[in-house]
């Protein structure tokens, strides 16, 4: 590995050499050492993965945010529960700074649910760097690729590496992807998941049956798989968030900013105006640095402080779909790094079933964006040119549509043509803003974002930042085989209609599920389905849990049915008439967890069904062509 980190220098080199400039492969952050924190990272760890450890009420978190006034405020307030936001609280509070985090909607609820699930460093941005010389590029690789390894390492049972098959239609591109895919591997370097190699035509066939030999005039040659990351984005997010509660950190979702305030000059800002969403409650929060991690919505806040402030985002949307799981095999997704039209198009195995996707257009800012039929067709249209199966609309189970708040560069004339590297910013004292970027780098985002805030509000931390090797809760010490234990000591006690209690077996599929969904938490899920009856399967053909509501409403900050088919569990992504049959008895648990009345069950079920109905399923389609019926 370290011959192989020497000839990335020597990559690097080549690229930086034409700015006559020295390689930096990265900028070491200030660690934990130089604060002398390393017994703190030690006692951090006892504290947030203690058998016993519970997260705060929502009460208790509230109570926090409204005891934060004037002359004792909050050394940071977060603004944004998504990848960032979150990811910033927890650096934050890990620090030792005093922490607060809002959240108009659920963790999640936006950008940070609606990824391609991939934890990557960019295959197409190294080949930019090295065909157009781009230094910026090439360290933006390689500073993702380090950081994907860092998430994988501290998510282990949410994330994992996947192997991605490139196809080759001639023996050009079998010699030019299998050069870019090693190289690719030697920027890894010491992050290396594993090495890409080459597979003949019969072997590429025999590993992924879907895929076509022939078609518009090409024959498959061999393909070059390659591996990155894959990962559970929203339960990594709502991860975060619990993880930042038990740390300490005030994080409240449903809250939200409807003013900022001001100091009495009307030169910085001071706190902010919150409204609990749930129960319309309003209160003031005063923090000596705001961070501004609202993702597509981050001008609108900006616009708070400064109505003329100029637009940073260039939203752009992302398009995803989800197949049957016989459209690609389980553990090996296909990648076109450039169809004839130069996008990426993937399909990759995720969850039981076939996510396939992406679009790269211009859109509006919307709080619930939409797919559009023809971006579903073009998908379709993308993925059958490499497919030997017949590519059907009706297949679609679920459709999403995400908005990349990705950061404007003036110069370019498309999306694709604008880094995703973030921006830190404070163009008005006391709001620090952060903005672009993607999931894989979401933790050195919040680590520049605090680092910023610590300059703007002249804070002093007590340690340095902490979340390199910080596993988030259910991380620590879990193992790929720990389902075994729940599969042998729980049974899933289930209820029928007459009031009997059932015994059923814990199998392996509900058990694999508990087991990478929660971590080493799963076994507090499985003794709720154990011992309070609530062990019944919610959707036919998917491994969810009655109990999962119960623990995520109690554990989880999980407050609505929205927030519980779409971002505790991935119900709403992978089958939304799967999630809609589902509702009534989610519905039911959370109204007994929560002590609704009957309008609000229905409010809920109204508002959950609308939402489904954003999910552009083959039932929902807007329309059929017959194209792909």
């Amino acid at each position: 590995m370290t011959r192989m980190r020497k000839l990335t220098v020597a990559v690097g080199a080549v690229i930086a050499t034409t700015y006559g400039g020295a390689v930096i492969l990265h900028n070491p952050s200030i660690s934990a050492s130089d604060y002398g924190g390393g017994s703190h990272l030690e006692t951090l760890r006892k504290k947030l993965h203690a058998p016993d450890a519970v997260v705060p009420s929502r009460e208790t978190l509230q109570s926090a945010l409204k005891a934060a006034n004037k002359a004792n405020p909050l050394d940071v307030l977060v603004i944004g529960g998504g990848a960032t936001g979150t990811g910033a609280a927890l650096d934050a509070v890990t620090r030792g700074l005093k922490v607060g985090l809002v959240e108009r909607e659920d963790f999640a609820s936006g950008t940070s649910s609606r990824s391609t699930k991939l934890l990557h460093g960019g295959v197409r941005y190294l080949e930019k760097a090295v065909f157009n010389l781009d230094y910026g590029q090439y360290k933006l690789v390689l500073h993702a690729l380090d950081e994907r390894k860092r998430v994988i390492d501290n998510a282990p049972h949410l994330c994992h590496a996947l192997p991605c098959m490139t196809p080759c239609f001639s023996w050009f591109e079998v010699v030019y992807y299998w050069a870019g895919l090693k190289m690719y591997d030697l920027v890894a370097g010491r992050q290396l998941l594993h090495l890409s190699r080459y597979y003949s035509r019969k072997e590429s066939v025999e590993l992924f049956p879907t895929l076509a030999r022939e078609g518009n005039g090409r024959s498959l040659s061999g393909t070059v798989v390659y591996y990155d990351g894959q990962m559970n984005d929203s339960r990594l997010n709502v991860g975060l968030a619990c993880t930042a509660a038990l740390a300490g950190a005030a994080v409240l979702n449903h809250a939200e900013v409807v003013s900022l305030l001001k100091d009495d000059a009307g030169q910085r800002i001071i706190g902010a105006r919150i409204r609990n969403n749930l129960t319309g409650e309003e209160f003031d929060t005063y923090a000596k640095v705001i961070v501004n991690a609202s993702g597509p919505f981050c001008d609108a806040l900006r616009k708070m402080a400064d109505k003329n402030a100029q637009e940073m985002i260039a939203p752009s949307s992302g398009v995803h779909i989800i197949l049957p799981d016989y459209y690609s095999p389980e553990g090996m997704g296909l990648i076109v790094p450039k169809t004839k039209d130069g996008r990426v198009v993937f399909m990759l195995p995720w969850m039981g079933r076939t996510i396939a996707g992406t679009t790269d257009s211009n859109t509006s800012i919307t709080y619930l964006p939409e797919p559009h039929e023809d971006e579903i067709q073009f998908i379709l249209d993308a993925i059958s040119d490499y497919l030997n199966v017949k590519v059907r609309r009706a297949d679609v189970l679920s459709a999403w549509s995400g908005i990349r708040p990705l950061a404007v560069d003036p110069t370019a004339k498309n999306t694709e043509s604008i880094s995703r590297d973030h921006i830190v910013c404070e163009d008005y004292p006391g709001l620090v803003t952060i903005t672009g970027g993607k999931w894989t780098t979401y933790r050195s985002m919040a680590e520049d974002a605090v680092n910023a805030a610590i300059k703007s509000g002249k804070l002093t931390p007590a340690y340095g930042c902490m979340t390199n090797n910080l596993s988030i809760v259910g991380g620590e010490g879990w193992d790929p085989s720990s389902f075994t234990v729940l599969a042998q000591q729980y049974k899933r006690m289930k209820s029928t209609h007459s009031g009997k209690v059932v015994p059923g077996v814990m199998d392996s599929a509900a058990a694999r599920h508990l087991s990478h969904a929660y971590g080493t938490l799963a076994e507090r899920v499985a003794a709720i389905a154990q011992n309070e009856n609530l062990g019944k399967r919610l959707a036919h053909g998917y491994p969810y849990l009655e109990a999962e509501v119960a623990y995520c409403a109690r554990n989880e900050y999980c407050e609505s049915a929205i927030d519980f088919i779409a971002r505790r569990t991935r119900l709403a992504f992978l089958e939304t008439d799967a999630a809609r049959r589902a509702l009534p008895r989610v519905i039911e648990i959370l109204a007994n967890e929560h002590k609704w009345d009957n309008s609000r069950e229905k409010e809920e079920l109204q508002k959950a069904t609308d939402f489904l109905k954003t999910f552009k399923s083959s039932k929902n389609a807007q329309f059929h062509d017959g194209k792909h019926t």
